[in-house]
Order: C-alpha cells, then structure tokens, then sequence
C-alpha cells in the first residue's frame, strides 16, 4: 500500500475547513438526513398512541424503523444500479440522493393526509415507504460525503453532518409535538413534508463528486469479466452475474485485498470502538431517575445541555482531524470514552447534585462528539470510491451490532453490581478498542494510506 505524508497544519488553516461549500453543504444533507427517523419513530408512536391505537398495534409499527439495521442488502444497488435519466443528469450519488428525498417527502405527505384510526394498514404502507426512503437516503449521503472531499476534510463533514442531523432530531420531535399541540397531527406531518425541501434544494445545488477507479481496482473488476468470458454464460445471465459480483462481492473482495490480515483487525476494532459508550448510554436515564433528579433537571441538563456539548464535540473534532489527523485523534477519542464513563461512577456516590450532573453530561457528551466525528472520518477513510455506499454500510452496521447486543444485558448487571460498579464495568469494556486502536497506528494508519479512487 502506497504511504503518503500528512502536513501538520496551523489552528487558522484548521478553522477554515469549516468555509469549504462543501462542508456547509453538508449541513443542510445532515438535516435531510435526521429529519424522517423520529417520524417513523418516536414522535410516530406518539402520534398513534394519542388518537388511541392499541399498544400491541404499536409495537409491530415499530419493526419499520429497523430498515436502517438491514441497508447493507440494497447498498450495493445505490452503488452500481444507474437510475434511468436521474443518474445522466445529476450523476450516481446526486440521483440516489434525489429519488430517496422524493420517496420521502411523499411518504410523509401519505402519511398527514391518512387517519390511523380508520386507515391503520395504509399509514403503516406511507410509513415503511418513508422508512426505506430514509435508508436509502442515508446510504447515498453517507457515499457521497466520503467522496466530495479529501481525507483530511473528513472530520469537518461528519460534524457538519452531525451538527445538521441533531437539529432535525429537535425539529421532528419536539417540534412535531408543537404543531400536533397547536394545531393536529396532519398538520405536523405536512410540515415535515415540506421541510424536506431543504435536501431536495441542497441536492440540486450541490456538484457531484468526482471519483475514478485506481488500477488495482480496474485490475480486479477486469478479472472478473475474463472469469466470465470462460463460463458457458451469456446474455441477460452473463450480465447479472457479472452485476452481482461487481457490486456485492468485490466491494468485499476489496477491503480484503488492500488491508490483508489487518482486515479483521480493523473490523473488530470498529465494533469496539463506540461499545463502551452504547454500553452506558442505555443505562443513563434510569440511573439519573434512580439517584434521585427531577424530570425537568433530566430534560434541561443531560437532553437541552448535553445536545449542545455533543454539537461542541463534533464540531472540535472535526477541527482537530484537519489539525493533527485521523490517527492521533482515534487514540484520544478512545482513552477517552472509558475514562469519561468513571465520571458517572463519582457521581453515583455524589448523589443528586446538580453540578454534578453538570460536569458528568459535558464530560460524557464532548467526548462522545468527538468521538462520532473522528470515527467517521476513520470509517470513510477505509472505503474504495469504486465501492463508498456498500463498504461504508458494512462499517456502520459492525459499529453498533456488538454494543446493542450487549447492552441488552445492562439492566440485570446494574441489579446484580450497582451503579458505582456498572459504570467501571462499562470502562472496562473499552481498554480493547484502545488496544486495536494502538496496533491499527503500528499497521494500518489511515494518515499514511491511500484511499483508492481519491486524493489523500
């Protein structure tokens, strides 16, 4: 693998990737992108629950948010599939990106003009349509921000993304419960609609990214077509096939080929990194209700407060990838993620004092903005432009599979332990990904590789 050097940059130079268009652009994808999750989520259950649909109705509506656990099934489409005019006129990303914010738009839209109480079938058909158009927007956006800028821009694209994304998550809940309250829920859900505007708009605005295929990518997708010029198959078989393997198994192939043996490295060190906070996270309101703090105090502090440290986070690691790269900055956002666990242990024998809580919500959630944001940056510097949205959506869904996994255990440890000791527990749980984290630096550093298909 080829290595190239990463120029340290001054804080001036650093603050200024935050004036690229692109990266601003990005804020406005990150909102398109957030808005529909919580309308097939929570304010969706909401909405059912207060015309007074039955709960167990409810719970099965719920299965339609997990189209964002199984995008690595259709990924590979978003790849390679070229949509009919869309794709001549805006290109591969830009297109994907365009048909899923219309699918969006017109699930929300069948959603505001439909009465659950009396059409329940036909809400839940606008909402799975709305879901899988969420999805598919998440795949083509999260393609498209790997490939719009160099590496070293990657950490002020994730938090611009992120910094778009939460202010749609406030926007879909608790200003969709504002309109529901003032006016009704037909009327929250058109708003929603119309809000989607701002993705189509950005999308038309933005150019598209320009990417190639390097040589050894070119190398192996030719084998595959001499492979098949030695099979018995022809016709439409020959050319399925030949899809298939283009766009499902080489982006595989791929990852394998580039890091060797380090590729299980790297996978395992993905599905660890973020586990000591998915860990905890579940745990944290019921801890705060337990040690003794008021709702409001919960909503004000961990919810109001903790929304602006996280956003504090993402945007600081975002300047400091362009300052001292990827590598250094995994190092310190995993130190980090098990130490700022310990702050919850001292306060579970401080009690319910409000400073307390003060500096373990800023602690915990600067961090983990930090974290989101220099580990997007990593992910996205793993990827092959020739393969961005089927790789990336592997990364993504190995990221979170172990953390969720076990954080179904989190309840009976904490009965079984305490509060003090779940905490350690949950710290404990990250040395491993600190671990990886060192020996990715010695064999795989992503400051010094190239990421084929684009500049570094």
């Amino acid at each position: 693998m080829q290595q190239q050097t990463t120029a340290r940059r001054d804080w001036r130079t650093a603050l200024s990737v935050y004036r690229h268009p692109r990266v601003i652009g990005m804020l406005f994808l990150g909102f398109s992108a957030g808005l529909p999750l919580l309308l097939v989520g929570g304010t969706f259950t909401a909405w059912l629950r207060d015309l007074g649909v039955e709960l167990a109705a409810i719970g099965f509506l719920s299965w339609v948010g997990m189209a964002h656990s199984i995008k690595i099934f259709w990924a590979p489409v978003v790849d390679r599939l070229p949509l009919p005019l869309l794709t001549r006129w805006f290109g591969r990303r830009r297109a994907w990106m365009l048909l899923a914010q219309a699918v969006i738009a017109l699930g929300l839209t069948g959603i505001a003009m439909t009465d659950p109480t009396t059409h329940l079938w036909l809400v839940a058909l606008w909402a799975v349509l709305t879901a899988f158009g969420s999805a598919t927007q998440d795949i083509a956006i999260d393609a498209y921000r790997i490939e719009a800028v160099t590496r070293d821009r990657q950490g002020a694209m994730a938090a611009s993304y992120i910094f778009g994304y939460r202010v749609a998550l406030l926007a879909a809940g608790a200003g969709a419960l504002h309109l529901a309250a003032l006016g009704d829920w037909n009327l929250a859900y058109g708003a929603m609609a119309a809000l989607m505007a701002v993705g189509i708009l950005t999308t038309l605005i933005v150019r598209e990214p320009e990417v190639a295929l390097d040589l050894g990518t070119h190398r192996m997708e030719q084998r595959v077509v001499d492979y098949l010029d030695g099979t018995i198959h022809r016709g439409w078989r020959r050319a399925a096939t030949a899809w298939f393997i283009g766009a499902v198994v080489c982006p595989f192939a791929d990852f394998w080929q580039r890091f060797g043996k380090m590729a299980l490295v790297i996978l395992l060190f993905v599905s660890t990194f973020r586990i000591a906070d998915i860990f905890m996270g579940v745990m944290a309101n019921p801890f705060y209700l337990d040690l003794g703090f008021a709702k409001t105090e919960i909503a004000n502090v961990a919810a109001g407060f903790g929304l602006a440290m996280t956003l504090t986070g993402a945007a600081l690691g975002g300047l400091l990838v362009m300052r001292f790269g990827i590598m250094r900055m995994l190092i310190c956002t995993a130190l980090l993620a098990p130490l700022t666990n310990l702050t919850f242990s001292w306060l579970a024998t401080l009690g319910p004092e409000i400073y307390g809580l003060v500096l373990a919500i800023m602690a915990d959630n600067i961090s983990g903005g930090l974290a989101i944001s220099v580990f997007i940056a990593y992910l996205s510097s793993l990827t092959n432009s020739a393969y961005t949205a089927t790789q990336y959506a592997l990364f993504s869904s190995v990221m979170t599979l172990s953390g969720q996994f076990l954080a179904g255990f989190t309840g009976v440890l904490v009965e079984f332990i305490g509060w003090f000791w779940f905490f350690i527990s949950s710290a404990l749980i990250g040395l491993p990904a600190i671990l990886l984290a060192l020996v990715i630096a010695r064999w795989a550093n992503p400051d010094k590789l190239e990421q084929p298909g684009r500049p570094a």
